[in-house]
């Protein structure tokens, strides 16, 4: 049962005497979205219900007279604690959406699908991985108005490591902030078309903090022909498709021979995760391997596919990296989308811009590419603005010569 509130400014008659006159009221929550408040004119006062419906917007109602001159009956009359049952009352019996009874998280979520797909959006391997791997199998079966911050709380929990290795914890608490990210886009959805009453169970549950910092970890040049080494069979075309391209492993799993472009020596990435295409242009050892890799092969024919045959999918490449790593002694084993990383830090470390960096990698602007990689070309930076910002014809001569200087004399 929903717990009775108290406000010593609007329990009794006396004490809503002692307000002054307002046409704003005086509010008082009841529960998430749901407040009471007290209007009070010049001869008297009325209770009034705040409802939230979502995206900003309010539905505020008159539920009846306050009993300010006389005793409250129940019906027409009624006083503070009556007020807010009533109000509970009219916030349950609003109307329900057509269509939200018996809508499912599983509902939800593909519908969501459907939407981006029909929005030009492409529904990448990450993020059905997410689905499949740790939202349907948890809250699928769920009514979407049964969810509570207290269940959603809960399973976001259970996505992230509590403790252990500093950046372990942080790799897994930023995952999990994607993980949620797509739930709560999904459920936003359901809430806009009216298949849920009230958004506020996953408005209330906040993404990890302190997940922000940049990835660290990148391979030298030994360590990624180590991998490449002890890659087996289709895992090691795999892998050097990721060091020539630095693409993400979804856009890897879904290259056709028609993706490259031996002219310009190009490879075409149709599908993204920003859902723009985009040109890679490869270096002369990568266009050889792509020539090879796509020479007699029909141009809608995957260019990657697993020792059987078949296409890469989610999860895939997971086990054999890890055994890749420990056969290169790759000291703690990495995820494939490192690879993405060590040629971006390679052209970072080299003097690339950072906008031909964002570019090659697909980023919409330079912001994520600054943030992970800058740090890396310091070098670089001082060289150009020595060499292209003019002198100012300020300093003064000085025949100062610095200790170090006169003992190497």
């Amino acid at each position: 049962m929903a717990k009775t509130v108290k406000d010593k400014k609007l329990d009794t008659p006396t004490a809503r005497a002692k307000l002054a006159p307002s046409g704003v009221p005086y509010w008082r929550s009841l529960d998430s979205g749901l407040h009471i408040g007290y209007r009070k004119g010049k001869t008297g006062g009325v209770w009034v219900l705040r409802r939230y419906l979502g995206a900003g917007s309010y539905r505020v109602e008159n539920i009846g007279k306050s009993n300010d001159h006389g005793k409250a009956d129940g019906h027409t009359i009624i006083d503070f604690f009556q007020a807010q049952r009533r109000a509970r009352e009219v916030a349950a019996q609003a109307a329900v959406p057509t269509g939200a009874a018996g809508f499912t998280v599983a509902k939800a979520m593909a519908a969501y699908l459907t939407h981006r797909e029909q929005g030009g959006k492409r529904n990448d391997l990450p993020t059905i991985g997410r689905i499949n791997g740790h939202i349907l199998p948890v809250l699928g079966e769920t009514l979407v108005s049964d969810l509570s911050c207290d269940l959603l709380d809960e399973w976001r929990a259970g996505l992230a490591l509590a403790a252990g290795d500093d950046d372990k914890v942080r790799a897994s608490r930023c995952s999990a902030n994607r993980t949620l990210a797509i739930l709560r886009a999904a459920l936003n959805l359901a809430f806009q078309k009216g298949k849920a009453t009230s958004d506020a169970a996953w408005r209330r549950v906040k993404p990890f903090g302190g997940t922000d910092a940049p990835r660290e970890r990148f391979l030298t040049d030994d360590e990624s022909r180590r991998v490449v080494n002890a890659a087996q069979g289709s895992f090691r075309v795999l892998v050097k498709a990721a060091l020539f391209t630095a693409c993400r492993y979804g856009e890897l799993c879904n290259l056709r021979a028609g993706d490259f472009n031996g002219e310009t020596e190009t490879i075409h990435i149709t599908k993204s995760k920003s859902g723009k295409k985009r040109d890679i242009a490869l270096d002369v050892e990568g266009a050889a391997f792509f020539r090879a890799l796509a020479a007699g092969k029909p141009r809608t024919a995957f260019l990657l596919t697993r020792d059987d045959g078949q296409p890469w999918s989610a999860s895939d490449q997971s086990r054999l990296m890890t055994r890749a790593c420990r056969a290169a002694s790759i000291e703690p084993a990495i995820g494939i989308h490192i690879l993405r990383h060590t040629i971006a830090s390679r052209m970072a470390k080299a003097g690339v811009s950072m906008t031909m960096i964002a570019a090659h990698l697909g980023h919409a602007n330079t912001r994520m590419t600054e943030k992970h990689y800058a740090h890396l070309a310091p070098s670089h930076v001082a060289e150009t603005i020595r060499r292209l910002t003019p002198a100012l014809g300020i300093g003064d001569a000085t025949n100062i010569v610095p200790m170090e200087a006169k003992r190497g004399k």
